[in-house]
């Protein structure tokens, strides 16, 4: 019975991650809530690290023929510098500038943002994350992803480093970032989400050795529960963030975000 409520909660855990993660509401704040609601704690990286997985499955899934095609035409523009696939070229550039700053902030200083995950910093990280939305709430931008800058993307990279404070949510923030430089609502998602991708990938090169070094010949189960849980959930999540984004509705993670930081405040 014991081993079958421990599927349940890893199983529970990688749900919850998935759900939270693609939307504006940070799934870091959200599990350190979690872990103080139900008085448990997650001991190293490995469990993180391979639910984050599972959410970079969904969103590989989810654009992949976005992928394909910047691949392609990257390459192919730099071998014949044709003027038709130089705008998809520049976006994987940008791209790879704004993986930058939270690279190099996330090595440097990983262990002072591991001493900010208490509830009370995640309750006004959410706090603000709510007023960023807020002000977004009615922007309508008009660029491109042809019509980009590297200083966009270093503006966007910069909100993605932000991020790494438990509470502010990297997709909010990006997209909070990006909307304000006056992008589109779907380029600014697009490029958020892509951005997801390189620091993913390069949180789990850089935990290998961490995950290597774990015994989890106990848990090996509950975490494959976890991680499928992840993968679908991150999925249809974030399949439905796009369609609301379409819609223009980020007020209401705005007010969720809200109440959730004042409840935590008040009774944590």
């Amino acid at each position: 019975m014991q081993e079958f409520w421990l599927l349940i909660k890893y199983l529970f855990l990688g749900l919850f991650q998935g759900i939270t993660e693609p939307i504006p509401i940070s799934s870091s704040g959200h599990l350190v809530i979690l872990q103080s609601l139900m008085n448990l704690e997650l001991e190293g990286l490995e469990f993180l690290v391979l639910v984050n997985f599972g959410s970079l499955i969904a969103v590989l899934v989810i654009y992949y023929d976005d992928i394909i095609r910047l691949l392609k035409n990257s390459v192919g523009y730099l071998i014949s510098k044709d003027d038709r696939q130089k705008d998809d070229f520049e976006f994987v550039l940008y791209l790879l500038i704004g993986t930058v700053p939270a690279g190099v902030l996330g090595l440097l200083f990983k262990d002072f943002f591991e001493q900010l995950e208490y509830v009370e910093t995640v309750a006004v990280a959410l706090i603000i994350t709510g007023i960023a939305l807020w002000i977004i709430r009615n922007i309508r931008g008009s660029k491109g992803e042809g019509m980009l800058t590297w200083k966009d993307a270093v503006i966007v990279g910069l909100a993605q480093a932000v991020a790494l404070i438990p509470g502010i949510s990297r997709s909010g923030a990006t997209i909070v970032a990006a909307m304000l430089l006056g992008m589109k609502q779907q380029t600014a998602l697009r490029f958020s989400f892509l951005l997801y991708i390189p620091v993913s990938l390069g949180t789990m090169l850089l935990s290998v050795d961490e995950l290597l070094a774990d015994d989890l010949s106990t848990l090996w189960l509950p975490y494959l529960f976890a991680f499928i849980a992840s993968v679908f959930a991150s999925y249809f999540s974030l399949k439905w963030f796009m369609n609301i984004m379409e819609r223009g509705n980020l007020k209401y993670f705005a007010f969720y975000c809200f109440i959730v930081g004042g409840l935590v405040l008040f009774f944590l």
